[in-house]
């Protein structure tokens, strides 16, 4: 049953500890004064443990916005945005950082440390999430790197890696700590048809397997037909919700 939380200045949201994402009249606004411009408009959206939803819409449309704030990224200003049962509208950083260790981070731009390996920029994901161990970082690292094909580039330094195989590093950085939920800003948009494909395989497989939740945003038409639902935003509001 849902639990009902108060926020004083706005009004009641519902908590579902059940739900890994729960949106419920969410707004945004950039910039101040006479230049405030709204980028998301009342926004809803509900999804359950192990989905793989994708954002779509045209540049502009508020995607990246959305998948930012529930993601922690940016501060909740209006509206509810309830995060694995725990609501993010004037959470403390506290709060925050905790709920940021049980995901994972996917950019378009892999953001790998470059002075540090394939498996030294992994082990940063297990630091992240709080789950290192000096007996046990190496093998899960070793482990997900291989599952990307990356086997043979474990000790490569980033600039003697390709674009593809540093977002594949990135990629396994991402889920390296097995995070509840994952969220994927153009994961594939660095990679060949068939690379693409098995990173987004591997994410629908932790959903069925684990329960992980997936929150993509993309415009690579090529892996649609693996989401379970897919999600049209224009002009900062959701315009489609369809299960696929």
């Amino acid at each position: 049953m849902d639990a009902i939380v108060d926020l004083g200045a706005t009004r009641a949201h519902r908590v579902d500890p059940e739900l890994p994402i729960l949106v419920s009249g969410l707004n945004h606004w950039f910039g101040t004064g006479e230049a405030r411009k709204q980028a998301l408009f009342d926004i809803d959206l509900t999804i359950d443990r192990g989905q793989l939803v994708i954002l779509m819409g045209p540049s502009g449309s508020g995607k990246t916005t959305l998948l930012t704030l529930i993601g922690c990224l940016r501060d909740v200003q209006a509206g509810s945005v309830s995060l694995l049962g725990q609501e993010l509208n004037d959470a403390s950083e506290a709060v925050l950082v905790r709920q940021r260790r049980r995901l994972g981070f996917i950019f378009q731009l892999h953001n790998l440390h470059e002075s540090l390996t394939a498996m030294q920029n992994v082990r940063m994901g297990l630091e992240v999430h709080g789950k290192i161990a000096s007996s046990s970082w190496r093998p899960a690292a070793e482990h997900i790197l291989s599952l990307l094909g990356l086997e043979d580039r474990l000790d490569y330094l980033p600039a003697n890696l390709s674009g593809g195989q540093k977002q594949r590093v990135a990629i396994a950085r991402a889920l390296v700590g097995n995070p509840d939920i994952v969220f994927a800003d153009e994961p594939t948009a660095a990679l060949d048809a068939e690379s693409g494909r098995h990173v987004v395989e591997m994410l629908k497989l932790l959903g069925r397997e684990r329960g992980t939740t997936t929150l993509m945003v993309t415009h690579d038409n090529r892996i649609l037909d693996l989401a379970d639902r897919i999600v049209q935003m224009q002009d900062g509001r959701i315009v489609e919700d369809q299960m696929t």
